[in-house]
This record gives structure tokens, sequence and C-alpha cells, in this order.
């Protein structure tokens, strides 16, 4: 058994590699809500001077990533590998940031679980001795998902009450050796789990299962305790699948309760913004991440943090065949101390 291994699914690292900087980038209406002080740039426009939204999000994401590489006082030359995904067909954002940025690239696919993905690799290869710094990325956009996933924006249709508002912005993240946090110091790698729900305007409670699942896996691979967290955050479950998984997760006898929330839940004020049940995407725990809860952690108003990233595996041509949505969850363990 590895060294590192504990349980069924979780690492803990041996030397656990350092958040040297960050980088989150928003849309207009992230902009507007209650975490705007914690982003770094507010676009005007979701645009951002582009021809279209596939191209302004790609923009997004590079410019997330050269600013966190410029924040860990270092080059892109110096950088060993970029771990990025996006929600585009073939991961088309990243892999355009890719071959502009020119650092060996590994193209990641975790729907909105992404961020913590990037993290779990990036933290992994560092604590492997295979490189010294690595960029981790990702990114969404409101526009470009939402005609992808659902409907032609030009539809105009009623959004259901069990929807959420897919996140425009990026966030972005360089690992390295330093003895300045805070540090990754577990990764629990989640499993995919299907509920058997086929509505792509209910992704909370397809993606709620999962993140259950990752959580209580963590807890009984660490043991660790809910209360040993300042903070537990999923990824984009939105207030109905904040709900069923903190359900789940009690059931299972963890209370978590005082200190757990999500990330769509935070980004947004659902009812002054209509934004349903809250926000989604990759870039919702991205951004999330990169400015409230790593500024949180600087700042040492949170000294340990459990970020769960949350996603739902489905396309659209599955989704038009019936098929149901499976989940997958990632969480990292983000301390000030190793």
């Amino acid at each position: 058994m590895s060294q590192k291994k504990l349980g069924k699914q979780t690492i803990q690292l041996q030397d656990p590699p350092a958040i040297l900087s960050t980088y989150s980038i928003v849309g207009v209406k992230e902009g507007e809500g209650p975490l705007k002080d914690y982003f770094d740039i507010i676009l005007e426009d979701d645009l951002w001077g582009e021809e279209n939204w596939e191209n302004s999000e790609s923009k997004i994401q590079k410019q997330a990533i050269t600013s966190s590489i410029s924040g860990a006082k270092i080059v892109p030359e110096d950088v060993d590998y970029l771990f990025a995904g996006d929600l585009l067909n073939q991961i088309s954002s990243s892999s355009y940031s890719a071959r502009d940025l020119q650092i060996p690239f590994f193209g990641l696919y975790g729907a909105c679980s992404t961020m913590a993905q990037s993290l779990s690799l990036g933290a992994m290869s560092i604590d492997g001795g295979y490189a010294e710094y690595v960029s981790c990325a990702t990114s969404s956009h409101f526009s470009t998902a939402e005609r992808q996933f659902r409907y032609p924006l030009e539809h105009g249709n009623q959004r259901p009450p069990t929807s959420q508002w897919t996140v425009t912005g990026s966030g972005a993240a360089v690992l390295g050796k330093s003895e300045k946090g805070p540090f990754i110091t577990h990764v629990t790698t989640g499993r995919v789990i299907d509920p058997g729900l086929i509505d792509a305007n209910n992704m909370g409670p397809a993606m709620a299962p999962a993140a259950a699942d990752t959580i209580i896996q963590h807890f009984k691979d660490t043991g660790f305790r809910p209360k040993d967290y300042d903070l537990i955050i999923t990824g984009d479950l939105g207030e109905l699948g904040m709900e069923i998984a903190q359900e789940l997760i009690e059931k299972e006898g963890y209370d978590i309760s005082d200190n757990f929330t999500d990330c769509g839940v935070k980004i947004f004020d659902n009812e002054s913004q209509e934004t349903g049940l809250g926000g989604s995407g990759c870039g919702c725990s991205a951004t999330v991440f990169a400015g409230y809860i790593f500024k949180e952690m600087k700042s040492r108003n949170f000294n340990k943090v459990l970020l769960v990233s949350t996603g739902a595996l489905h396309s659209p041509v599955v989704i038009n065949q019936g098929a149901t949505i499976p989940g997958i969850a990632h969480a990292v363990t983000l301390s000030n101390t190793k």
C-alpha cells in the first residue's frame, strides 16, 4: 500500500505544495453579486472585445492563467505543466489558451468539477517530484454553455424553477514549493454516481449524491470530522442540490450544518439577480476558490477548507437520446499549515 494513500480514495501529500498565487476574472452579473470585492477583474461586457463568446471565454482563461503566473513571480517558461479544461466541445477554450501559452498541457474534462480535478493532479505532480511549478485553471461562460447544453440563446425560453445560472468567469492558480501556505494537503478523488435524473435544467440534484459520496469518503479515509474545517464548500449544487447533499451526508452521521455552503449559492444573490437556484459551470467553483476562498485563507479568516468541485458528466447528444446524468465530485483539503 502506498505510504501516501489513505483508505479507498484519498491521498495525503507527503510534502504538500503551496498555492503560490491565484487570479479570478468574472462577468458583469457575477461582478454585481455578493462576492464582487474578491475578484481581480470584473468585465464590462461578456464579449470582452471579441467577436464571439467562445473567443471571449478562451481570452478570459488565458488572462487568468498568465496573471496568476505573474503573481507567483515566475514566467510561463518556468511552468512545467498546465492542467486545464472547460465545458465546450473538445475543451476548446483551454486548448486555444494552451496553444498560445506553449506550456506542456494536460487537457481535462471533469465538467464543473474541473477546478478541484486540476488542483488534485497538479498537487500530486509536484509532491511526486515531477514538476516544480504547475498552473491549474478552468473557465465557463454563460452564453457558450447555455447554447451548447440547453437552448439557443435566441430562443428566449423561460427558465424553469430548478435552473441555475452558468457563471461567466475563470479562476487559475499556480502551485509550487513554499513554506508559506495555503497548502494542498489531501486529495479525495470522486466516483461517478448516477441518481438516474434526465433533466438538463436540474443539475444540482444530479450532482448531489456524488458530492455527498466524496465528502463521506473523505471523512472515512482521513478520520477528519466536519468541525476540523472552517468551511466545507461544494462547487455548484445550488440551493436544492446543497440541501439534498447535506441530508445524505447527515444520514451517514456527519453533521456539516454549521460550516457547509456551496459556491453556486455564494456567488449570486439569487432573488435580486434572478439566477434561479444559484450559479453553475466550471467557472463557479474556480472563481470562488481563486477569489473568495484563497483571499480569506491568506487573511487567516479560514485556516482549513474542504473544496469539493462538482460536475454533471453529460453531453447534449446523450441527453437528447434520453440518457441519465451521472455526477462526479473531487475534493481537496486547503490548509494554512502542512
